[in-house]
């Protein structure tokens, strides 16, 4: 049933974020209720489209949701009637949900699932049938809703080796036939403890590895999504907000599930001591603000509390990881008063342990902005000079971003602009190329 209050004003920046977030859980419903990962993704993108198309005209519907999951399914069901195997698949999708698992719609509307499987759809994708690179791609694709284009730029690597990646898991996942559950099996009992619910007297190593490799997964998942929506990889707006906003839902849910794993807690905290800085972060103009120019009165203090007592109680009773040490480091930045403030002597102690644990080069990167602060630019430049050799940064607009920071630090001025400029000729958004072309101007009078 449609609204009556006219049309809707079209694919607006506000329609297609609710098109974003609507589509994991369109996705995961029709999954759940149909299998065939593939094509139920190929009828959901049908679905948008058809919407970008008729709500402009026709009105946006009182339940979005509904509509989409009806318009999909209806795709998909006419995709499955021309296989001589419709029948049976139909029945063994049946057997999978529980006749409590959906509700009355309302009228004119089909029937949803209960809850939302975004969560469900997110362990599925990072099973243990998948490479470790096809679950992390196939993730980002499906709950979080990037392209290809930007999943290769958040893991570094060319975009047809990415489209492989991600062609492969699809394969896999449709070979599988895996079951798709409301609730990610096996994720609401410790590992290391026994699993009474199927009498084991004993925990079981292999299991115990699966559950924390496939956690593990899920969560680079979340951060990579959580990152695309704090700073977008291209276009001409600085953040997605909705990507970051649904990023830290679903971290909420599995700190839920998982309350007492320190890595979550840390993931957690670090999306909320980053994303407290949101509002300070860009001009009425939409042009960036760096940290160190930032109003902090601007940050959101409830969610910076929030944050350092999340960080701080995962430091205090759970293992040391490095979403911890991640979100202690943003807990230094968001807790100091001003950008003058800020105990660099600390963050870079806590750097030299993350390198210690992930010795990546992004961490290497923001462990030579630390040694800059603290030991001056030259002994940060001389690190980056080996981040050179690290194929994944070759071409990073990132890495010559500091390097020309470092060399303005160290009074290098014609060196610096180059940087500057050669940054800005890397990125592929739209203010951060404004910003680094306006420092390369200011050094140049």
């Amino acid at each position: 049933m449609l609204t009556t209050s006219g049309p809707d004003p079209g694919p607006t920046p506000a329609g297609e974020d609710l098109l974003r977030r609507l589509a994991p859980q369109v996705l995961g419903a029709l999954v759940r209720r149909y299998g065939h990962f593939d094509a139920a993704e190929d009828a959901v993108q049908e679905a948008l489209l058809a919407a970008a198309r008729q709500w402009p005209e026709e009105g946006r519907p009182a339940n979005p949701r509904g509509w989409l999951i009806r318009v999909a399914s209806r795709r998909l069901t006419d995709q499955l009637r021309s296989e001589e195997a419709r029948r049976r698949r139909e029945e063994t999708a049946a057997a999978l949900i529980p006749r409590d698992e959906f509700v009355a719609p309302p009228p004119g509307e089909s029937r949803a699932p209960a809850e939302d499987d975004t969560l469900a759809l997110l362990f599925l994708c990072c099973r243990a049938e998948l490479a470790p690179a096809g679950r992390i791609a196939l993730t980002l694709r499906a709950v979080g809703g990037l392209t290809t284009a930007e999943i290769a730029r958040a893991l570094l690597v060319p975009e047809a080796t990415m489209a492989q990646r991600i062609s492969r898991a699809k394969r896999r996942i449709k070979a599988s036939e895996a079951p798709f559950g409301t609730r990610p099996v096996g994720f609401g009992i410790r590992p290391d403890r026994p699993d009474r619910s199927e009498g084991s007297a004993r925990p079981d190593p292999e299991q115990a590895r699966d559950h924390a490799e496939r956690l593990a997964d899920v969560l680079h998942v979340l951060y990579l999504i959580f990152n695309e929506g704090y700073t977008a990889t291209s276009g001409g707006d600085l953040q997605r907000a909705d990507l970051a906003t649904e990023a830290i839902r679903l971290t909420r849910a599995v700190h839920a599930l998982l309350p007492a794993d320190g890595e979550v807690a840390g993931l957690l905290a670090l999306m909320l001591l980053t994303d407290a800085r949101r509002a300070a972060r860009t001009a009425p103009d939409g042009s960036l603000i760096p940290l160190a120019e930032q109003d902090r009165t601007r940050w959101d203090r409830a969610a910076i509390t929030e944050g350092v007592a999340l960080v701080s109680d995962a430091l205090t009773h759970t293992p040391l990881g490095p979403y911890q040490l991640r979100a202690a480091i943003a807990a230094v930045h968001d807790e100091a008063a001003g950008d003058e403030d800020t105990d660099w002597v600390e963050i870079l102690a806590l750097y030299e342990l993350l390198i210690r644990l992930v010795p990546g080069p992004v961490e290497r990167l923001g462990h030579a902005v630390a040694v800059a602060m603290v030991h001056g630019p030259r002994r940060a430049l001389a690190l980056l000079g080996r981040l050179d050799e690290d194929e994944r940064l070759a071409g990073h607009h990132r890495l010559e971003a500091v390097r020309a920071h470092l060399l303005e630090m160290a009074g290098d001025r014609a060196a610096a602009r180059a940087a500057y400029a050669k940054a800005a000729g890397l990125t592929l958004s739209l203010p951060e190329r404004r910003y680094l072309r306006f420092r390369a101007a200011r050094l140049a009078e």
